[in-house]
């Protein structure tokens, strides 16, 4: 469209300024001059403006004293309802000014309560991702063996895996930090009265505590706010605003319960196995130094830029069960929740408790499982941690034992050939020794076995645990 007006003023120019020459005889001689459209449009131009001018010159020296007149019956009309409309605003000035001051406080105070609620939000969702993503690595990683058939999945991999007295935390480090205000001396069992704060490091965080955190404003009355339309928007958003955030704090009461229930199911799990969940979780949290500190209730701490109670409750609740999450899915490394061999070609020959002994014909307590296999199959490490005997232990001939942190202790028996050194860190998965008939065995097969606080236990209720953990 643009182009085709271009194009029509273009021909026009040059239809009505067609180029003109003039031509001129000196002396024999002969010179002309070239007019172009544009040039020709310019003069004409100029004329209009020269002309118009001398127009609006004349008329003024002609009409000067009426259109004085008239200019100033103008000013004075306009001066009057100048001052008319003065009068009406001085009135309603002061109580206006206030309303909208107030009005605009408390729309940046939702406004940057919402947005410190999503950073919050953002940054739990990131460390449950994290979490989360912990989890699936680690359900890949059990999944390695039976997919792999005997080989089991690569030793290089899985010799990375951290060792088993030491807990690592895979939600990396959190955007919120603890800064408690200083508090007098008091003994172990007396509460601080002081309340901590959380600092998010977010510019916009600290500029909503230290503008509008701690601003009290005035209650508006519906009818300023419905004689002003600017009022009446700013209202609107304002309390549009406050539905968001409340939004924003049921959706973080669900990612406390969401994170609460994986907890859950993690000791649950335990619980599958006969471990005490209480217990694991109280080894997992204090590894192997102690932990400490003083007990700083949660009600007694607030985040900058949120006044809303139940938002804090949920996220500092979240936060807690988050760390508490984290470090039981790093517990659960160290747990074996797999069998040593798989495939078709292995069977279960022997269940875990009393049993018709082979050799003697006698009831008697079998303190493991059975896999019958050919020999020579390779045995796999259950869970990654530290050999701690790999040699021949009299009735179970030849022996790898594996220390995996935290009381947990696995035995692999009747090995035609042992893989691995005493002190040697393995993996889950990672290749023990292969699989025979040495010691007091009737025909090739691996013996299973589970200490936990040097007790024995039924490998069969950790491989069926594990199998919830990966269905």
């Amino acid at each position: 469209m643009a182009e085709s007006l271009l194009e029509r003023a273009w021909a026009w120019l040059h239809e009505t300024f067609p180029e003109r020459q003039v031509y001129v005889r000196s002396d024999g001689r002969v010179q002309f001059f070239t007019f172009s459209p544009i040039l020709q449009a310019t003069f004409a131009g100029l004329c209009l403006i020269f002309l118009g001018w001398v127009a609006f010159a004349t008329v003024n020296v002609i009409f000067k004293d009426r259109i004085i007149a008239a200019k100033d019956h103008r000013f004075q009309q306009t001066v009057q309802n100048y001052e008319i409309r003065v009068a009406d605003l001085q009135g309603s000035y002061d109580e206006v000014n206030t309303a909208l001051v107030t009005a605009e406080d408390r729309f940046k105070s939702a406004a940057d309560e919402l947005t410190a609620k999503q950073n919050v939000i953002q940054e739990v969702l990131d460390r449950k991702r994290q979490v989360d993503a912990t989890l699936n690595r680690q359900n890949n990683v059990r999944q390695g063996p039976e997919g792999a058939g005997e080989g089991g999945a690569p030793n290089d991999a899985l010799e990375a895996a951290p060792p088993p007295s030491r807990i690592q935390n895979s939600a990396g480090s959190s955007d919120v930090t603890v800064n408690p205000q200083p508090v007098k001396p008091q003994p172990r069992s007396a509460k601080p009265t002081r309340a901590s704060m959380l600092d998010f490091g977010s510019t916009v965080g600290r500029l909503a505590g230290a503008l509008f955190g701690h601003r009290q404003t005035a209650e508006l009355s519906p009818e300023i706010i419905a004689r002003h339309p600017v009022l009446r928007q700013l209202a609107a958003q304002t309390e549009r605003l406050r539905r968001l955030s409340a939004g924003e704090t049921m959706l973080m009461a669900r990612t406390q319960g969401q994170v609460e229930e994986g907890v859950g199911n993690i000791r649950a799990v335990l619980k599958r196995t006969g471990i005490n969940p209480e217990q694991f979780a109280q080894r997992v949290q204090t590894g192997e130094g102690g932990v400490g500190g003083p007990e700083i209730p949660l009600s007694a701490v607030s985040i900058d830029g949120i006044v809303d109670t139940a938002f804090q409750q949920a996220y500092l609740k979240s936060s807690a069960v988050l760390t508490e999450m984290t470090q039981l899915l790093n517990g659960m490394k160290h747990v074996p929740l797999t069998t040593p061999v798989s495939g078709p070609s292995f069977e279960r020959t022997s269940g875990f408790g009393a049993r018709v002994d082979p050799f003697t014909g006698r009831y008697a307590f079998h303190p493991g499982l059975d896999f019958a296999g050919p020999t020579g199959a390779i045995v796999h490490s259950t869970a990654p941690g530290v050999v701690v005997w790999a040699d021949v232990k009299g009735s179970y001939g030849k022996m790898v034992e594996i220390n995996h942190g935290y009381g947990i202790h696995t035995r692999y028996a009747h090995l035609s050939s042992i893989l691995v050194q005493v002190g040697a860190r393995v993996g889950e998965g990672a290749p023990v020794g292969k699989l025979g008939s040495t010691g007091r065995s009737t025909g090739p097969h691996v013996h299973y076995e589970i200490w936990y606080d040097d007790v024995v236990r039924n490998p069969r209720n950790f491989i069926e645990a594990g199998r919830y953990v990966l269905q």
